[in-house]
């Protein structure tokens, strides 16, 4: 995993969002479409960490990359 990438502070919601992806299996739980653009880590992030201006959290909140 990219190094300025890391899970999110708030346990809870890493506790939430992993039981939600053993329930999809492996799916974001957040998305209603299943593909593999939404198999974690999910296109849409692996696209905003290959941006260097890009600092924040995934869609589902489980990961958070900061620009530094």
């Amino acid at each position: 995993m990219n190094k300025n990438v890391s899970l999110n502070k708030d346990e809870n919601v890493v506790k939430r969002i992993r039981e939600g992806l053993k329930h999809t299996g492996g799916y974001c739980p957040c998305r209603l479409q299943r593909s593999e653009d939404t198999k974690c880590i999910c296109k849409e992030f692996r696209e905003q960490i290959a941006d260097p201006d890009f600092e924040g959290y995934c869609h589902c909140k489980l990961y958070y990359k900061s620009k530094a």
